[in-house]
């Protein structure tokens, strides 16, 4: 069941296990006026109104954006799109002070400038409504404002938002109000349900019940990131969040709620049964090394590191054996890489293509048979693709498609 990458660099058409690599193909980038390739939001959390006013000579082009509301400064900044951090500034004094370029389809960028704090670093793939700083006064600035540019061929182009043309000095509400696949046991039964976590100011797990509506779990806000485990070994899945802006987890369970704070506002969370004691504990994927950082019980931490800095981790059960493994999917090659622990000690890695260039990816034991299985998530359909094998890694695989979720 291929699809069209629709993302710059090297795609991988969907397969069964063998590689497979498309040509690259880009498009040119619109010109001033014309509707962005890149369906752009606001670059505020879901729901959030702010006020966006520009001037004649406002630097670099008059059709920049200034960004205001009441008690701004110290605000959440969100990516108006997917795409890879081309610049991360954390330190910057002058002109844009502390800012983030984001590069996105067709070579599209986003500017974030001013910011008095920056939650990414440079070559960081980021996901619609990731964080990616938060509003300042840093550089040439006068007072607290987000300056924001979308950028096409190299110039600063009109922008859109929510796929209309936004009119300066008009006060708009935020429609970043995306989904984000996860998957797992929440029910009970043999087989990991779908998941989406929806963002808003109070967030939701939407979990999947065919035949019935989705059970709905309240957890989390629009800027957090979601993650889920077995925090109780009880069988069954629960929510958890992260928040970027303190590094702590937030961990879900009947009998109360437990907090952990691990990692750097930039780390992407990650949760498993790292000893196959039945309970599952988080950890983190480093944003400025691709290092997975793994916290046991004790608090004693463990460094693997495992891809390329721009790789997305996923985690899974991929032997059988009962301990959590772990994995990357390399978003522009649409291709897994998955880690695991034989029992001399030994580290085998296999690759498996799966997905298009715009899939975001997502692990769960769909037949039941006590191995993690792949999967993918396109935002554009809200469509899960899953894979389904004797092992993750077989080259022969059924596959399943399930409309799921919100499309972008």
């Amino acid at each position: 069941m291929p699809r069209a990458c629709r993302r710059p660099g090297l795609c991988a058409a969907l397969t069964t296990g063998v590689l497979s690599v498309a040509a690259l193909s880009v498009t040119a980038a619109p010109g001033h006026g014309a509707a962005p390739a890149v369906g752009f939001e606001m670059p505020f959390p879901c729901a959030q109104s702010w006020t966006g006013t520009t001037r004649s000579g406002h630097s670099p082009s008059a059709r920049a954006i200034d960004w205001n509301r009441a008690d701004d400064d110290g605000m959440p900044v969100v990516a108006s799109a997917p795409g890879v951090v081309a610049t991360a500034v954390p330190g910057g004094t002058r002109g844009y002070g502390r800012y983030v370029v984001v590069e996105h389809a067709d070579g599209a960028q986003t500017y974030y400038a001013h910011l008095s704090a920056v939650s990414v670093v440079k070559g960081q793939s980021v996901d619609q409504g990731a964080l990616l700083g938060r509003v300042g006064t840093t550089g040439n600035s006068s007072g607290p404002h987000l300056h924001y540019e979308q950028r096409a061929g190299g110039s600063v182009a009109e922008p859109w938002f929510h796929g209309a043309r936004f009119v300066m000095g008009s006060t708009q509400a935020s429609q970043n109000c995306v989904d984000v696949p996860v998957a797992g046991n929440f029910l009970g039964d043999t087989t990991a349900e779908l998941v989406v976590y929806r963002r808003a100011e109070r967030a939701t797990f939407e979990i999947q019940r065919p035949g019935t509506a989705p059970k709905v779990l309240r957890f989390g806000t629009a800027t957090d990131q979601p993650v889920v485990g077995d925090w109780d070994g009880d069988g069954r899945l629960n929510p958890g969040v992260r928040s970027p802006a303190t590094a702590t987890f937030s961990l879900r369970m009947p009998s109360g709620l437990q907090q952990v704070v691990l990692g750097a506002a930039a780390d992407v969370p990650v949760a498993g049964d790292w000893d196959g004691d039945g309970r599952w504990e988080v950890g983190v994927r480093r944003a400025v090394d691709g290092v997975f950082r793994l916290r046991a019980p004790d608090g004693a931490l463990t460094d693997v590191p495992l891809g390329d800095l721009g790789d997305l981790p996923v985690t899974g059960d991929w032997d059988g054996d009962g301990d959590t493994d772990l994995g990357v999917y390399d978003v522009a090659s649409a291709t897994f890489t998955l880690r695991r622990v034989d029992d001399d000690g030994v580290a085998w890695l296999a690759q498996v293509a799966f997905g298009s260039g715009d899939d975001l990816p997502v692990t769960g034991d769909w037949d039941a048979n006590g191995r993690t299985d792949l999967g993918v998530w396109d935002p554009t359909s809200a469509t899960f693709t899953l894979r389904q094998a004797p092992e993750p890694t077989a080259a022969r695989a059924d596959t399943s498609s399930v409309s799921f979720g919100r499309s972008r």
